[in-house]
């Protein structure tokens, strides 16, 4: 069965309490992970699991160096794991990442074949497979075997938004922790001390729901993301020609019409208590995400999901 961590630890008072004080977020996890530590009650396989740029990658990095690290106080910093692992050249640790929209067979079996090779500076070797959602069906049953007999010295960890994608044999054999999405307060704590934004509106937070990566992004677009705001708040006061003509100057930008109409759904969601008629609104964005993503023509399908949803509240 899948071992699934998300809040209990027990704290034991030994070992390296500055150990991920340098991620913000998801302070749970951090207790959890240190207790894995100081106990060294390592896992051959983890899966961390939580919605894109919340941080997981610098938790399994700090991770990944405290197991590697030959000193008692894990991660010292100044062992020679530490050091090489820090210039990005312990041999003891390798990160893989997809190889266009795919994580490859031939990616885990050169993972495989150097698992089975004995640490160099460590005592242990550690994996990161970033994004493994995008594992072939193939590359998974790769790397089953290693899960299933891994060498005592191994440590596998996988980094993915949701386990829906792997199969049951993966999931079965690796320990999960749930990361919780960033609050409002933390990822404004991120773009003031690391990208020194003193400002950020409450609309871009409200949008990026807890992702770094997406609040970064929509702070360069929130004048864009404002007029959506002012037209879609409104649509009972629009008329449809200025709703169908809006969609030159919102749905420019083609590879953004599915964040735009995610946005677009939060509006809705505000307005369902006003309007129940926004529920089937809800249902109608939705549907033109699924055409999109379909590669239905796309402008037929913004002036549909337009029509419809001025229809659907002002018919």
């Amino acid at each position: 069965m899948t071992k699934e961590y998300k809040t209990n630890f027990v704290n034991n008072g030994k070992g390296n309490n500055m150990i991920f004080n340098n991620i913000i977020g998801n302070e749970i996890n951090k207790e959890l992970l240190k207790n894995i530590i100081n106990t060294n009650n390592i896992a051959h396989s983890y899966m961390f699991i939580g919605k894109d740029s919340i941080g997981k990658m610098l938790f399994a990095k700090e991770f990944a160096k405290a197991i590697l690290c030959t000193n008692n106080d894990k991660p010292c910093n100044i062992c020679k794991s530490c050091i090489e692992f820090n210039t990005l050249n312990n041999p003891d640790f390798k990160i893989i990442e997809p190889e266009g929209n795919a994580i490859k067979i031939d990616q885990i079996r050169g993972l495989v074949k150097r698992v089975y090779e004995k640490p160099i500076i460590s005592n242990k070797k550690v994996y990161i497979i970033n994004d493994s959602n995008f594992m072939t069906k193939e590359a998974q049953n790769s790397l089953l075997k290693t899960l299933e007999e891994p060498p005592e010295y191994a440590t596998i960890i996988l980094i993915a938004p949701n386990d829906n994608l792997f199969l049951p044999t993966i999931k079965s054999r690796c320990t999960k922790i749930i990361f919780n999405k960033l609050t409002n307060e933390e990822i404004l704590l991120i773009l003031k001390n690391q990208y020194n934004y003193q400002k950020v509106s409450n609309l871009v937070l409200k949008i990026a729901d807890g992702s770094v990566k997406k609040a970064l992004k929509l702070r360069e677009k929130e004048n864009e993301y404002t007029k959506i705001n002012n037209l879609y708040s409104n649509i009972e006061n629009v008329s449809m020609i200025d709703i169908i003509n809006s969609k030159e100057e919102i749905f420019k930008e083609k590879d953004q019409a599915v964040d735009i109409l995610e946005y677009i759904n939060l509006i809705f969601f505000d307005k369902i208590n006003k309007n129940t008629k926004y529920i089937e609104c809800i249902k109608i964005v939705e549907d033109t995400k699924d055409r999109l993503k379909k590669n239905n023509n796309f402008d037929m399908t913004i002036d549909n999901f337009n029509m419809t949803i001025w229809e659907e509240i002002n018919g």
